[in-house]
C-alpha cells in the first residue's frame, strides 16, 4: 500500500459524497454471511458510554493537564475517472485552536463492493492501516478521540441496530469514536421529513440538536443544525467508548461550518490529493 504525506488547506465547505439512505434489505447476500459473522462478534465488544481517561474542557483554550487535545479525523475520497481508486485519509487537530497538527494518507485501489450495511469492510481496512503506522510511529500527536465520516449506531441491518464504519473503527482501534453522517439512514420508522419537520419547529428553542427516536423507542442519535444556518442537519451518532451526550457536546465545540473540522478537513485534502493526482497525470 503506498502511504502518502501531502499538505494541503481549504477554507471552503466540502462537497457530500453519495450516501446510502434507504434501509437494507434484512435477507442478506450469500457471499456476505461471513461479513455478518465478523459485524457480529465485533458489536459484542461495542462500549456505548463514556469509556476514556480525559476529561472535556470547559473551554477550547483550557491547557490543564488530563484534559483532551487531539481529536482524529477520517474519510475516504474516490477517484471519479477511476471508481476503484481511493484516498483514506487521517488528519489530526489540536482541540484548543482547531488546526491540523498531523495528517497522512493510503492512496489505494479497492477491489471490494460496496454493499448496503457492510461499508466498513470496504473502507476500515485502509484507515486502520493509516491508525497504525501513526501509532507505531510513536507520534505524540496519536489521537485520543476519533470523529468519522460515516455512521456509528445509526445504522441499519435488519430490523437491529447495526455496527456501521464508526462503530467498526472505534472497536478494532480500540478508541472512542463519532460518527457523523451527512445523510440519514430511514431506519426504524425515521426519514429525513420528519426530523426536518422537528428540527424546525424547535428553532426557537435553546436547543441546536434533536435527539433520533425510533418508532420502538431506541435512539438511534441526533441531528444537529448548523450554526451556519445552513438548512441540512448532520447527524451523529455513538460510535465506541462515548456516550450520546458527550459526542454532541464534543461535535458542538469543532463545528466551524456544516461538519465538525475533523472531517471537514480529512474531506478537503483527500479530495484535494485525489484532484492533484488527477492534475498530474494529465501533465505527463
Amino acid at each position: 500500500m503506498n502511504l502518502i504525506t501531502l499538505k494541503l488547506s481549504s477554507d471552503t465547505e466540502p462537497m457530500e459524497k453519495p450516501s446510502e439512505t434507504e434501509e437494507p434489505s434484512s435477507t442478506p447476500l450469500p457471499d456476505h454471511q461471513n461479513w455478518i459473522a465478523a459485524q457480529d462478534l465485533l458489536r459484542e465488544k461495542l462500549i456505548r458510554e463514556d469509556s476514556f481517561t480525559w476529561k472535556i474542557p470547559e473551554d477550547r483554550s483550557d491547557s490543564e493537564e488530563g484534559l483532551l487535545r487531539y481529536i482524529g479525523g477520517v474519510d475516504i475520497s474516490f477517484s471519479k475517472d477511476d471508481p476503484s481508486m481511493a484516498c483514506g485519509t487521517l488528519v489530526v487537530l489540536d482541540l484548543r485552536t482547531l488546526q491540523v497538527v498531523y495528517e497522512d494518507f493510503s492512496l489505494v485501489n479497492i477491489r471490494v463492493p460496496y454493499v448496503p450495511g457492510f461499508l466498513a469492510f470496504r473502507e476500515a481496512p485502509i484507515l486502520l492501516e493509516i491508525l497504525e503506522k501513526m501509532k507505531k510511529s510513536g507520534s505524540s500527536f496519536y489521537p485520543q478521540l476519533l470523529m468519522v465520516d460515516g455512521n456509528g449506531i445509526l445504522h441499519p441491518r435488519g430490523k437491529c441496530f447495526c455496527f456501521g464504519l464508526a462503530c467498526h473503527l472505534g472497536v478494532e482501534a480500540n478508541l472512542p469514536t463519532v460518527g457523523i453522517g451527512k445523510n440519514l439512514h430511514h431506519v426504524d420508522g425515521l426519514n429525513q421529513s420528519r426530523v426536518r419537520e422537528l428540527l424546525e419547529a424547535g428553532e426557537n428553542s435553546c436547543k441546536d440538536f434533536i435527539n433520533l427516536v425510533g418508532c420502538s423507542g431506541h435512539i438511534w442519535g441526533a441531528a444537529m443544525r448548523s450554526t451556519q444556518g445552513s438548512i441540512k442537519p448532520i447527524f451523529i451518532s455513538i460510535g465506541h467508548r462515548i456516550s450520546l451526550q458527550t459526542a454532541l457536546r464534543l461535535v458542538q465545540m469543532t463545528c466551524k461550518y456544516r461538519v465538525p473540522e475533523p472531517i471537514r478537513q480529512a474531506d478537503i485534502r483527500s479530495r484535494d490529493y485525489i484532484r492533484k493526482l488527477k492534475m498530474n497525470a494529465r501533465m505527463k
